[in-house]
């Protein structure tokens, strides 16, 4: 996807919610405690991180050590080993320190303090939380795409150093295959189609990078590749997971230990959730939308265009589904007085340019939000070419007295008007596609009048009805109808 066509609208939650969500992430709420421990004894290491002999103590602290307090611990497993709470410790110290809660003052001696920003936790705006929060989720991004612990010691050398050629790892791949996941998995959380607050199947979003579009049966390398991605989005999610970007159900560790289990079965939708299902969290939305901005993406979010004007919320709102137009109006109409947002609106709907009729269909479906007091604008444009029949419509079905009847002009105008915005805002739909063939049902001589519509779009429109209609002797007359249209505009 190209970082200039703009994603679908995101809904986010307050920042205010959403900053106390990311106070209550466990990834951070550890990473406070550490901050807040940390004193003059503390000491790191050149890189930063806590010295080895600390760690234990920074565990402790945790309450990983295997009391009550363990965050891991539930009825059904135990506290987690000495060697994992010291890496959990050691992560938490790291965000700590990459998060600016702790600051390190002399690199020589390894001393450190308290960072500017731990203050901000606790007394700072909502924006200020979250602008911490962000700082520890690009730390665990990165170690996201990271191999394993098993992994960096079987590439270790006899010196102990890591050995990165035996490593079957490239870091810039690595990261560009997670940041393709998370973009993959926001765009089906925020697709009207997609699946919303609900889970995504493991497979299906490794899948989503390896499968080709086109592809009808995966063949078994294919699947192979799947599989293996899968594998590494299992580890990856469970990296991700505390610091609130997903929720997130694993892979059944069962499926791993059978070796002659299938991957086949992870389409079988009774067993798909043994796979690992995955969801983006509220705080995860904000959070994959903040970096997408960052690198540049049009990542808009319902409300931006509630302080804007009419304009910008009909061009804005000409790419969003039905449902997030509808709250982005809702919205804007919110803030103003509905004479005046009515003629608002009506003034940026007018226009001859390809948008126009998409802003004309948007603002109508604007003006059906608002009640008969916006009826005075609506009559003042009843003699206007471009948007009289809009208002005889609106009118009508407010059940308003002395509305002038239409022209057939304007009659067929307004119908041309309609298909073209219709073609822009959803292309060949089937409600389209009933449109068209109630159109040619309706009105025996349609496409003998239609070509001589004075409209930008006229052959455009008349194209794509013989294109779309099913009947094959009414598509051939809407294909002559659009002829005589370009050669009456000289084309």
């Amino acid at each position: 996807m190209s970082d200039s066509s703009p994603l679908p609208p995101v809904r986010l939650r307050s920042e205010a919610e959403l900053a106390r969500d990311a106070l209550s992430t466990p990834l951070l709420a550890r990473a406070v405690r550490l901050a807040r421990w940390a004193g003059p004894e503390t000491r790191v290491d050149a890189g930063g991180g806590l010295v080895e002999e600390q760690l234990a103590a920074a565990a402790e602290v945790l309450g990983l050590g295997g009391g009550d307090e363990a965050p891991e611990a539930t009825e059904a497993t135990e506290a987690p080993e000495v060697s994992e709470a010291a890496a959990l410790a050691s992560e938490a110290w790291r965000v700590a320190v990459d998060a600016g809660l702790v600051e390190v003052v002399d690199e020589e001696t390894g001393t450190v303090t308290a960072g500017a920003d731990l203050a901000l936790l606790a007394g700072g705006a909502p924006h200020d939380v979250l602008g911490v929060w962000l700082a520890a989720l690009e730390t665990v991004i990165a170690d996201a795409s990271v191999p394993d612990l098993d992994d960096l010691v079987e590439a270790m050398d006899e010196g102990g150093a890591i050995d990165f050629s035996r490593l079957d790892w490239d870091p810039e791949a690595e990261g560009e295959f997670l940041d393709g996941v998370l973009r993959n998995l926001y765009l089906l959380t925020v697709n009207e189609d997609g699946p919303g607050e609900g889970p995504v199947p493991l497979p299906a979003l490794a899948a989503s990078m390896i499968v080709p579009g086109d592809m009808g049966e995966p063949s078994n390398d294919i699947l192979e590749q799947v599989s293996d991605a899968m594998m590494r989005l299992d580890d990856q999610f469970r990296v991700l997971a505390p610091v609130g970007l997903v929720d997130y159900q694993p892979v059944d560790e069962a499926l791993m230990a059978d070796a002659d289990e299938e991957l086949s079965a992870a389409v079988d939708d009774t067993d798909v959730s043994r796979y690992g299902m995955v969801r983006l969290t509220p705080l995860g939305l904000y959070g994959l939308r903040s970096r997408m901005l960052e690198a540049g993406f049009m990542a808009p979010a319902v409300g931006e265009l509630a302080d804007k004007g009419a304009d910008a919320l009909l061009d804005g709102t000409a790419s969003f589904g039905a449902r997030a137009a509808l709250a982005e109006t809702e919205q804007w109409l919110a803030r103003r007085e509905v004479v005046e947002a009515a003629r608002e609106l009506l003034g940026a709907a007018r226009g001859t340019d390809a948008g126009a009729p998409l802003r004309r269909l948007r603002c109508q479906q604007a003006l059906s939000l608002v009640g008969v007091e916006a009826e005075p604008a609506l009559r003042e444009v009843l003699d206007d070419a471009e948007l009289g029949g809009l208002a005889r419509v609106w009118l009508s079905e407010r059940g308003a007295a002395d509305v002038p009847a239409p022209s057939e002009a304007m009659v067929f105008w307004l119908t041309i008007d309609t298909v073209a915005a219709q073609l822009a805002a959803e292309g060949n739909s089937e409600e389209l596609r009933e449109l068209v063939a109630g159109l040619a049902e309706q009105h025996s001589g349609f496409f003998a009048a239609a070509w001589r519509v004075d409209h930008p779009a006229t052959a455009e429109v008349l194209e794509e009805m013989g294109r779309l209609h099913p009947d094959k002797r009414v598509a051939k007359e809407a294909r002559k109808a659009a002829f005589k249209a370009r050669s009456q505009r000289g084309e």
